[in-house]
């Protein structure tokens, strides 16, 4: 996918003198731009579909920062999201946001410094507390990079806080304005991964797996702190050589010490999306495993076939590196148990962990 792939920008009339739009603006120079009204947005928005190729300038009158919307039903990492900007321009078959907005397009929140002057005082008065905060939940942290340069304005502020890290979570290999930027302390930057079968097949739109492991030599190089995430695990014909072969392909490129944390999730979705998947992909292979409703409410694979993900992963990440920093997102204490060797008991215990990577590695 080229940097600038925006065919056509949507501008809320009440934003088009902010800064931050008229450089967005610059940098898509000759690009067509409507104006519009937020009441007529609804109807604006029919019909353009998904409108991966529209980028939509408007304000956000709700909370920037949100914690990441677990259940009490299984163990939840703590993670705090910065929500800057939602919708992705990538296309991977199996991606919650195609169920979870109401909202089309590529909505970029220009209003945002202003919160964080107010995100950033809570940090601060909280010395004691460690913040791990991510961009990645609701968009993809880097793909739009180029366009946005939100990196530039975000790691100055989160570089210099020694009670917080900023997790760039990506794809991509939109790593450009990382690299010419002065800033690595507290800064992690980490890739969505799978195995090549599902890269080039499920993930639309995205660098291919050897692109992002490049990308991701290049960050630690630089001195930049890594993560990884395992995360949809998909089940699929010679599943197990896949994945292994990933895990191959990061020890040919990355250092493993230089790793804060690698997460391992199984594939589960809202049962609406289903319909979704089949109707926009349906030539796809991410809904032929077997699956139950689990306690959220949310399809799962059945508990044996998750069992025998995370304990291979395990296994396997742990022949590379004996301390990687594997935990699972949304499991059972029961799951932990049996895969991990051990459990945080809860989410609580699970924060605690991940609080202590970030000390460990960033001292």
């Amino acid at each position: 996918m080229p940097d600038h792939f925006i065919k056509k920008i949507l501008l809320d009339e009440n934003t088009s003198g902010h800064p931050y739009a008229r450089a967005i603006l610059k940098r898509l120079a000759g690009t067509p731009v409507r104006k519009i009204h937020m009441d007529k947005e609804k109807r604006y928005s029919a019909e353009t579909g998904m409108g991966k190729d529209t980028l939509h300038l408007l304000n956000y009158q709700g909370d920037f920062l949100k914690p990441c919307p677990g259940t009490r039903n299984y163990i939840c990492c703590g993670y705090q999201i910065l929500n800057l900007a939602t919708n992705c321009p990538l296309n991977c078959s199996y991606c919650i946001l195609q169920a979870y907005f109401n909202r089309p397009n590529l909505n970029i929140f220009i209003n945002f410094n202003e919160k964080l002057i107010e995100i950033l005082k809570d940090i601060d008065s909280t010395p004691d507390r460690i913040f791990r905060i991510g961009t990645g939940e609701f968009t993809d942290s880097l793909a739009l990079d180029p366009v946005t340069g939100l990196s530039e304005y975000l790691l100055p502020l989160f570089s210099t806080r020694k009670n917080a890290v900023l997790e760039l979570k990506t794809k991509t290999d939109r790593v450009g304005k990382l690299l010419t930027s002065g800033y690595r302390d507290r800064i992690v930057v980490s890739w969505s991964l799978n195995s090549p079968y599902i890269c080039s097949r499920e993930e639309h739109g995205a660098a291919s797996l050897k692109q992002r492991l490049e990308a991701a030599r290049i960050c630690q190089e630089e001195g930049f702190v890594l993560a990884f995430h395992f995360d949809p695990i998909i089940h699929h014909d010679n599943w197990r050589e896949g994945y292994l072969r990933t895990i191959e392909l990061m020890d040919a490129r990355i250092k493993p010490e230089g790793i804060i944390w690698i997460s391992l999730g199984a594939f589960r979705f809202m049962p609406e999306l289903k319909s979704l998947i089949r109707k926009r992909h349906p030539d796809t292979c991410v809904l032929d495993g077997e699956f139950i409703v689990g306690l959220d409410g949310k399809m799962r694979y059945f508990k044996p076939i998750r069992l025998e993900f995370y304990s291979y992963m395990r296994e396997n990440l742990e022949k590379w590196h004996k301390n990687p920093g594997l935990y699972l997102c949304m499991e059972s204490d029961d799951i932990w148990s049996k895969t991990m060797g051990w459990s945080p008991g809860t989410s609580t215990g699970l924060s605690r962990f991940l609080d202590a990577r970030v000390r460990e590695i960033f001292q």
